[in-house]
Order: structure tokens, then sequence, then C-alpha cells
């Protein structure tokens, strides 16, 4: 938008597969005639001659040359319909009008208002028992959120967010961890085209008032309170985000199973390390929501054995470079790296940091580290910087200390661990707050 208020004619250029995407947000920022050229996906990994072709053929999306898509945008005059703009209201309506509740079961469906299982529907006398869980007020702004980073904010409040619990099944004692989530501003569906999911812990005395699950299949649908606290945030994020719609909202190539629940407890009472939240600053007492946004691997074994340093070794290298891992352990795998010498998560963590290494070569190869962390090296930005200069065979870290997290999670019935795509962000938000 700065180019054309200076004054400088542009077009926008574009992989072909999002073209919906490019369009619905240049109309959604009020631009909806905004000229744009497309070219074929992929992108990255082409070679010279094969971009080349890509300009010298033909655009996709709007049928024609691509260089006469990109000419003509910049050099056809503008009309009225281009200088109008757009503008029209973001806002939707509190109640909908008294319908049959299979007709308002599709209407919810039709408008992707749900994850496509049904839904408990929001009726008034509802959510007003669902805003009993919390002492704020109905109509208090919780957060903002959107789907992606072209995308403008939606602002929303109490309300809003305890309709979402209730689609969800949820019980008003969970309402304050939904808010906690909610008001993280981190979204449970990333548009990403690396289809990220958004991993939640919850630490501290709530896990236990609201019956929580962080023993046997804690990580899998044997808890009402994890699995609907999972699924009010997946249904809030959507709907108090301006939507999540393949093509639209949604890029996620392949997409991924914990989007539809990534939500559990630490096993703080069977961990022999200090939980989670107080790790990062917290007290005990404390209860707290940790949101990852990542989710875009997992990697399983079982001990410590004799052989765990080679396991081990070999799983850090399968993780994503770009994200480091959840390390959930099940409390019998914690304590029999206690017995060790792991005293501490951290000095495990450190143990990680330096055997996950990867050829230099392999390392800067990686799509991710090529888009986001290359640039930071060419900037001079430590410890990219320095692992640029190094030679193709040589081994580099693949992580930092704060890009490992280890969580103690299960029920003592199998030595197991996971090793969970963390990703690169990590936000703990209090939840004693919104009780």
């Amino acid at each position: 938008m700065a180019l054309e208020t200076a004054g400088v004619p542009t077009v926008a250029v574009h992989a072909h597969v999002f073209a919906r995407l490019a369009r619905s947000v240049a109309t959604a920022n009020g631009m909806p005639t905004t000229r744009q050229a497309f070219v074929p996906q992929p992108v990255v990994g082409r070679t010279a001659a094969e971009l080349r072709a890509y300009i010298e053929g033909t655009d996709p999306i709007n049928r024609c040359a691509f260089i006469e898509s990109v000419i003509g945008g910049l050099t056809r005059p503008l009309d009225g319909q281009d200088l109008a703009g757009l503008s029209y209201t973001r806002s939707t309506p509190r109640l909908l009008e008294a319908d049959t509740e299979d007709n308002l079961h599709r209407r919810f469906s039709e408008n992707r208002w749900t994850d496509f299982a049904p839904v408990v529907l929001p009726t008034e006398a509802r959510v007003a028992a669902m805003l009993a869980g919390t002492r704020h007020a109905a109509d208090e702004v919780v957060g903002r959120l959107r789907p992606t980073a072209y995308r403008e904010f939606w602002e929303f409040t109490v309300e809003k967010v305890a309709v979402n619990a209730v689609m969800a099944g949820a019980s008003p004692a969970y309402l304050p961890v939904i808010l906690a989530m909610a008001a993280s501003g981190v979204s449970g569906r990333s548009s990403s085209t690396t289809s990220q999911a958004t991993v939640a812990l919850v630490n501290g005395p709530i896990r236990d008032e609201i019956g929580m699950n962080y023993g046997i299949g804690a990580l899998g649908p044997y808890s009402h309170a994890n699995a609907t606290i999972g699924r009010a945030y997946g249904l809030l994020s959507q709907n108090l985000q301006g939507g999540s719609v393949p093509q639209e909202t949604y890029m996620g190539s392949q997409g991924n199973f914990l989007s539809y629940n990534a939500t559990f407890a630490e096993n703080e009472q069977a961990s022999p390390w200090e939980p989670f939240h107080v790790q990062h600053g917290f007290k005990p007492e404390d209860s707290t929501v940790s949101l990852f946004l990542g989710g875009w691997y997992t990697v399983f074994g079982g001990g410590p054995r004799e052989t765990w340093e080679q396991k081990f070794t070999r799983s850090l290298q399968a993780c994503d470079p770009y994200t480091g891992p959840i390390i959930a352990l099940d409390p019998l795998v914690a304590r029999g790296f206690v017995d060790r010498g792991f005293e501490t998560k951290q000095q495990l963590i450190d143990w990680c940091v330096e055997h996950a290494r990867l050829p230099a070569r392999e390392y800067w190869d990686n799509q991710w580290i090529q888009t986001l962390h290359h640039p930071r090296a060419l900037a001079g930005v430590e410890p990219y910087a320095s692992m640029l200069k190094a030679a193709p065979d040589e081994l580099i870290r693949m992580f930092r200390p704060e890009d490992i997290h280890i969580v103690v999670v299960g029920g003592e019935t199998g030595a197991m661990w996971k090793m969970i795509g963390g990703g690169p962000r990590l936000t703990i938000v209090s939840i004693d707050k919104w009780r």
C-alpha cells in the first residue's frame, strides 16, 4: 500500500496456489482491484532456468502471458472501480433468529463455525451458565487474533469466548483456562503453509481442580477437561480471528491432526524435576498455560536404555532444525535420566543441545532455515552468522537451549517418550488472572 500511496505503479506477484488468499486479503484491506500477477508453484528450490521459464510462460490465474499481467497491471489506467475501494462492517450479530435445532446445526456447519463435529448450541442460558466460571464481565475485551500476518486483528470479548466454550462442550470451571488461551494472542488455527498446530500445556493447581489428565492417556481422548478445553481453543481461534477456510484464511498444505486438540497437563506430582512453569519463572502455586506454535512432527522412543545416547541423538537429528522439540517424558523416563546423573531438566537440555548436530550443508538446505535464518546470518546475527561460515561437512548445532522444552507426562505404564515439534515461539499465560 505504501507504494500505491506514493504514486508508484505496483503489481503484486504470487504463486498461483495463493490466488484466493491474495485476493481475499486485498478485499479485506479495502483494495479489491489490486493488480496481481501469478507464477506456478513451487518457487523455492527451483533453478534459475526454471524460474525464468515461469516469467516467460503463462500466468496460470489471469490466463495470459505472465509478462502481460505485469505490464498491463503497471500501465492500465485506474478506473472508477479501482478508485472506489471497499468498506464493510466486520461485526457479527449477537443472536441468531429462532429456528429448529437441525436447521441451526446445519447453519453452523455451512458457515464454518464448527470443526465439522456436532456442537452444543450456544443458547443464552448456556452462555450465561458458562460465564459463571469467571468473575470477568461478559463485555470485557479478552484480546485480538488474526489468521495471518496480512489480515486485520479481530477483537473479542469474554462472552464470545464463552460462546465457543459452550459449543465445545466445556464446563464453566474450565473457562479461566480457555480465556487465558484466547488472551495469549496465539491462534490455534495458524494459516502457515507448514500446517502448524498449537500445542498447549497446563501447569499448577488448576489441573486437579478441574480434573485434567496428566497420567495414563494424557495425550489422548480420555479426559473431558483436556478434550473440551482444546476443542474450545480451536473453535474460538477460527471464529474470533476472521475464519480458517482453506485457500482463503488457511493455507496449511497437508493440515494437522493436532489441530483438533493438543492440550494436556504436566504430571508435576510424579516428576523428579521442577514443573515447566516454575522453570520459566512462575511459582508452584500459579496456574498457567504454555502455548507452543509448532506441532510439525512427532518422534517416539523408549528408555533410557543402554543405547539411549545413540537413540536420542538420532531422534534429535530427525527433528526439524527450525522448530525445537517438546520432549515429553513419562515419569519412568524422567527418573531414569536422574539415575544417569541428570538432576535437572536444564542438564538434559544442555546435553541435547550439544548432541543435536547436522552437517552445515544439511542444516542450511532446510527450507525454513534458508527462508528465515539465512537472512539473519547475512545480517550478522549470531549464532547464525558464525554457523554460515562453517564448512559443508562441519557439524553445527541445530538448537539453542531455549529451543528445547522438557515436560513430564504419562501414567508410568511404560518408559516411553515423544519429541513433538514445539515451534520457535513459546507463550506462557497466567490462568489465575482469568478466574
